[in-house]
């Protein structure tokens, strides 16, 4: 019989352990959401001069996302992926900015018509018009265009590369780390014109 409470009593202290531990960890991955979600995204340079953001990325369980981000959930389904095999979400927002100031230059443009002699018969023309010209480059933006008459024609094409990485910030004490005090996303993107408006990382715990 001793032999039996003893295990009895051993079984519900381990069970009591487990059941603190797990409400210990549900704890702290609220608090971590907390301020994560209290949190502002920091905008910084890398050494290279490539404009980069940094933001606390949240814990969410698959049901916590269906309800707190229903239209990303319903994205994810479309493109034929089950929640519950999603990693890691990211929502990223940039924007590119850039003050032009080119020269205009005249060029001739040729352009072919129909015209009507005298005799009634329709004939080819050309004619020649004279239209402004500007343009505009760097290696990530291309801007040009057409002054003609009263109207503008512009063309503008940026190029953008973004890169994510996802990491673990550890807990410190003096010198010693240990932990997860929270993980971060960092974006970077390599267009210097390009500004980091809005992020949002979303990992997924089981």
């Amino acid at each position: 019989m001793k032999k039996y409470l003893i295990f009895y009593a051993l079984t519900v202290t381990l069970l009591l352990a487990g059941a603190l531990r797990r409400h210990h960890a549900e704890t702290r991955r609220l608090e971590r959401n907390r301020h994560a979600l209290l949190s502002q995204i920091e905008r910084y340079r890398t050494k290279e001069g490539e404009a980069a953001a940094s933001i606390e990325a949240l814990q969410l369980r698959c049901r916590e996302f269906e309800r707190l981000r229903a239209d990303d959930a319903e994205r994810i389904r479309r493109l034929g992926i089950r929640l519950r095999r999603v990693e890691a979400a990211a929502t990223l927002a940039a924007a590119t900015g850039i003050d032009v100031r080119a020269p205009l230059r005249d060029t001739i443009v040729r352009r072919e018509f129909a015209a009507v002699c005298d005799s009634g018969r329709v004939a080819a023309a050309v004619r020649f018009d004279t239209v402004r010209r500007f343009g505009w480059r760097d290696p990530w933006v291309t801007v040009e265009g057409w002054i003609r008459g009263d109207s503008v024609v512009c063309r503008v094409g940026s190029i953008d590369t973004l890169r994510q990485v996802v990491h673990r910030v550890p807990r410190r004490f003096l010198f010693l780390r240990f932990g997860t005090k929270a993980v971060r996303q960092e974006i970077v993107s390599s267009n210097p014109h390009t500004r980091i408006v809005y992020a949002e990382c979303v990992r997924f715990v089981k």
